[in-house]
């Protein structure tokens, strides 16, 4: 059996950590498919939304590395960086649904995406320290952004183990759900994301992203630049049409522009 599921529904990808008898710890094998079906995920067009999971009750017990390799450590680290960088780079939203632990290079896939969905029992360790190692997989960018430098060091530093709800507390969770409700929560959130905008999303995300690291002038830059492309799809006209009419709007991201239009412009 494979060791990354993939699953569509309606516009949404599951892609499932599938070794639950090693808490679905990522061999080199798997670091290649998770960065091959990400890249995958970033040219398909029909996608809207990516979910991220674990199987048998765990997220992820992080890189595996209880199987010795005879290459240099740069090389292992490479695959490391194609997953953080596929992940960060795709435009859908993306999901984290994390149940049981999310520990070291596995909390930190969680934190590559846009929003992290746990349990009460979910609990999360940057463990790196406690292996005599330094933190990866993006880590070192992610934590100090999301809950500032003296957090980020007490985190990593000490790796202490937290739960779910010092974790939200710390806005390293967006939701804590029953362990019962998580797989109907998941799917209704994919599911408005899915029905959103396709490409007002796909550059709001990017904006975001990019503003963290911008000055104001060239924030407000990006956002001229990107709110055209908007205008310039048959989704703005949907969604005041929908609002005039009282009803849902059906987002596409169609390109709305004739070529003529586009060349006269």
């Amino acid at each position: 059996m494979s060791a990354l599921l993939t699953s569509d529904h309606d516009g949404v990808r599951t892609l499932t950590l599938n070794r639950p008898d090693r808490k679905n710890a990522i061999n080199a094998a798997l670091w290649e498919e998770l960065a091959d079906a990400l890249r995958g995920a970033a040219r398909d067009t029909e996608l809207r939304a990516l979910v991220v999971t674990g199987a048998g009750g765990a997220f992820c017990s992080g890189a595996d590395i209880a199987t010795p390799e005879d290459i240099h450590p740069r090389h292992k680290l490479r695959r490391l960086t194609d997953v953080a960088l596929a992940l960060h780079e795709l435009t859908v939203p993306t999901i984290a649904k994390v149940t049981g632990i999310a520990v070291g290079a596995g909390w930190n896939l969680a934190l590559g995406c846009d929003f992290v969905v746990a349990t009460p029992e979910s609990r999360f360790c940057q463990i790196f320290s406690k292996r005599g190692l330094s933190i990866d997989l993006g880590g070192s960018w992610l934590l100090p952004k999301l809950v500032g430098l003296q957090q980020a060091k007490r985190l990593v530093l000490l790796a202490d183990t937290i739960d779910a709800e010092e974790a939200r507390a710390l806005g390293l969770v967006t939701w804590v759900k029953a362990a019962d409700e998580i797989d109907d929560f998941v799917a209704e959130l994919a599911g408005r994301l899915a029905a959103g905008p396709p490409v007002a999303l796909a550059q709001s995300k990017a904006l975001l992203n990019d503003g963290a690291d911008a000055t104001l002038p060239e924030a407000l830059a990006n956002e001229a630049r990107a709110q055209p492309n908007n205008f310039a799809t048959a989704d703005s006209a949907e969604a005041y049409a929908a609002f005039a009419e009282r009803r849902a709007a059906a987002f596409t991201g169609r390109w709305a522009l004739s070529r003529s239009e586009t060349y006269d412009a």
